[in-house]
């Protein structure tokens, strides 16, 4: 797909800088960039790069002000990042494969209706009782359990495995090997410390525009609902227990794990490796750095790292002062050295 810079421009809203005319057909990071390619300026510490890339056009802020002359034609918007974005979704619809029908050697039970442009590869399971919306597309080796819902335009990627009666919104995507609706971890010991299995009978329910990431693991809630509402977008590896509620545009990185019936609100950010702690409640818009540990409840617009969490700017302090703790130490043994020899 060759675009010019005019048309580009057009499309995201941006004012060209340089010539309009120039034209790209891929896409390519700043520091690797060739001629014939787009990239986009959006972290300061890259800047050094635009002077010397070989790219035909950049995305920049409207207020980037070079300090060197620039050969690319610059394009200038409000937020280069979000630009790129819109661009590289347009570029999707032409360049990813949209396969439609039934391939053989997969099993779709008796009932099941399948609309016309729906894709079902091969090996595919699709089992009794099972509702699938328009432009649904169901990679090979997908499992989808006994009356489970999928709502319009959601992918399921090879190897999903979607347990009995979860249901899934509209124009969600989710990765090859993710696992919705195995069972909540519940057990009871009994009086001799054996434990028994609780059965888990409720369901996962995820709504609309959310992604999750490949081997990501989501389980049915033991009575009721896992709930992951519109726009939550999970990275590979994370798990999400029993009766966990994640609230809408959330965004969680690789291995993050929510211990059962944890609350978490709308707008956070969540970094790698951050244990969540069962039945607790993490308010709105909260930030919590990698690694973190979270054993209580949050309030919203909280900014937090460190085991246990603390806000992130007393972790910074924290960290300063550990470092101090070795020289510290030091001078408490020189001065008992000088106590002791008076």
């Amino acid at each position: 797909m060759q675009l010019t810079a005019k048309i580009i421009a057009q499309y995201i809203g941006g004012t060209v800088e340089g010539d309009a005319d120039v034209s790209v057909n891929n896409f390519a990071k700043i520091e690797e960039a060739t001629p014939g390619t787009l990239t986009f300026l959006a972290n300061p510490k890259y800047t050094p790069h635009i002077y010397t890339t070989g790219a035909s056009i950049v995305l920049v802020a409207n207020d980037f002000v070079a300090e060197h002359p620039v050969a690319a034609t610059l394009i200038r918007v409000a937020d280069p990042y979000s630009a790129l974005s819109a661009l590289m979704a347009l570029a999707a619809q032409v360049l990813q494969p949209s396969p439609t029908g039934v391939e053989s050697a997969c099993h779709i039970a008796d009932g099941v209706e399948i609309p016309d442009d729906c894709y079902v590869g091969a090996f595919a399971y699709i089992s009794p009782g099972v509702k699938l919306g328009r432009n649904v597309k169901i990679y090979p080796q997908v499992y989808v359990g006994d009356g489970v819902v999928i709502g319009d335009d959601t992918v399921l990627y090879p190897g999903v495995k979607v347990y009995y009666g979860c249901k899934i919104g509209k124009r969600c995507i989710i990765h090859a090997g993710a696992v919705i609706g195995a069972d909540g971890f519940g057990f009871a010991p009994d009086a001799a410390g054996v434990y028994h299995k609780i059965p888990q009978l409720g369901i996962v329910e995820i709504a609309d525009d959310v992604e999750i990431g490949a081997n990501t693991t989501i389980d049915r809630s033991t009575m009721g609902r896992t709930f992951i509402d519109h726009g939550v977008k999970l990275d590979n590896l994370i798990q999400i227990a029993h009766n966990v509620e994640v609230g809408n545009d959330t965004v969680m990185a690789s291995q993050v794990g929510v211990a059962g019936s944890a609350k978490i609100g709308a707008h956070c950010m969540i970094g790698g490796q951050v244990g969540v702690a069962g039945h607790l409640t993490i308010g709105d818009n909260v930030t919590i750095g990698a690694q973190s540990g979270i054993p209580k409840s949050v309030p919203d617009g909280s900014r937090l790292m460190g085991y246990p969490a603390v806000p992130a700017g007393d972790f910074a302090r924290l960290v300063a002062l550990q470092k101090k703790l070795g020289n510290l130490f030091s001078r408490v043994d020189h001065i008992e050295e000088i106590l002791k020899e008076k």
